[in-house]
């Protein structure tokens, strides 16, 4: 199934065409199209067909066409902290867009029938986490795999808010995958040749939307005989965080916010501008902001996490002191000839808005910490 879109010369290329037939749709999947280099997810003899829309299969390891997955994400209505199960979780390619969305709060766990595909997908969550640069922009809900027949789970297996099925699913095996959503959740598998929406509207009420016509190698069915009890798919447990993680979690997120220019600003009676919208801009301003605290709020299980962090080596790259600054300020302000391009020009030097480096990495890296904590900071990555 694909080749609703024309080959990209790479990865960008590849969600542009995407976007322009509509099968991407939102902001969201395409940030978390675009983090993730569909070609990383393929041997490496196979490279020059990853930016085709086609799907690709080679033994036990296969991925959908890029046009399904898309269609997928689309369909899931992703958001923060939910929980999400990958029936079929292959590769972990698809596992590792939700994980970008569902945060650090999620849950994100995937089912596979073949041990050797488990494996190779945490070959490719471990070199994603310690090499690609889209692994800081993202607070990320890393996924767990486990192997086993997802129609061997059980009837009192817990529920998920969001769930999909990456094999075609008979129209008995229909209900059974219904199950396996909270009220409120949506499943999308492959039904009758059809990729199927279903959301779980009540208790025992649902509503079903038909996507697009799809072809789908059925589900391999569990093997029956006596010791079909023994067989039940052990799902991953929903872990909660250590405070190590959580102080970790909220050390990342602070200095993201530092690290990342304000989209807007207030001004006299409440107002709002946009930062940068007029000459006499806050730049400056929003620059010694960084000086002052900065509170960070995370929510968790219904529980607040906040940090307190008091400025100090974060502002290391400033090398104005506010007396420059105000002189800066007024010298803009004295100009009304001053061209707008060498303004946002001077912006982005001072504040490197699309910088080549990766910002947090390096930001970590300068911090006087012990070498340890800082590689824990980065979660022990190596570039």
């Amino acid at each position: 199934m694909g080749g609703a879109v024309s080959a990209g010369e790479d990865n960008d290329g590849l969600i542009d065409n995407l976007k322009e037939a509509h099968y991407i749709r939102s902001d969201l999947v395409e940030k978390a199209f675009r983090a993730i280099d569909r070609a990383d997810y393929y041997l490496d003899e196979f490279r020059d067909n990853a930016y085709k829309d086609l799907a690709w299969r080679h033994g036990n390891i296969h991925l959908s066409a890029p046009c399904i997955y898309s269609e997928v994400m689309e369909a899931l209505d992703l958001q923060p902290g939910l929980s999400f199960l990958n029936l079929g979780s292959g590769t972990g390619y698809l596992s590792t867009m939700v994980g970008l969305i569902l945060g650090p709060f999620g849950v994100n766990h995937g089912v596979e029938l073949h041990a050797d595909v488990i494996e190779y997908a945490y070959q490719k969550l471990d070199f994603f986490i310690k090499t690609s640069d889209s692994f800081d922009k993202f607070e990320f809900c890393e996924p767990s795999f486990v192997v086993g027949n997802c129609l061997e789970m059980g009837p009192d297996c817990r529920q998920y808010d969001r769930v999909y099925c990456g094999a075609g699913v008979q129209r008995e095996h229909e209900s059974y995958m219904r199950n396996l959503l909270k009220v409120g959740g949506i499943l999308v598998l492959p039904l009758e040749e059809k990729l199927t929406k279903i959301t779980r509207t009540g208790h025992n009420t649902w509503e079903t939307k038909k996507i697009i016509a799809v072809s789908f190698a059925p589900l391999v069915l569990p093997k029956s005989g006596d010791n079909c009890k023994s067989k039940r798919v052990p799902l991953p447990m929903f872990e909660v965080r250590t405070l190590q993680d959580l102080a970790r979690i909220c050390i990342r997120h602070t200095l993201k916010k530092t690290l990342s220019p304000e989209p807007e600003r207030r001004v006299g009676g409440g107002r709002r501008a946009q930062v940068g919208a007029s000459r006499n801009g806050p730049r400056f301003k929003r620059r010694r902001l960084h000086r002052r605290r900065v509170d960070s709020v995370l929510l968790a299980s219904k529980h607040a996490f906040v940090s307190r962090m008091v400025s100090g080596p974060i502002d290391d790259n400033n090398n104005c002191d506010e007396v420059e600054e105000d002189q800066a300020d007024q010298a803009v302000a004295n100009d009304p000839g001053h061209d707008e391009v060498e303004e946002e020009e001077k912006g982005s030097r001072d504040f490197g808005s699309q910088p080549a480096a990766n910002q947090l990495r390096e930001k970590i890296l300068s911090l006087p910490l012990p070498e340890p904590l800082k590689m824990y900071l980065l979660y022990y990555r190596e570039k």
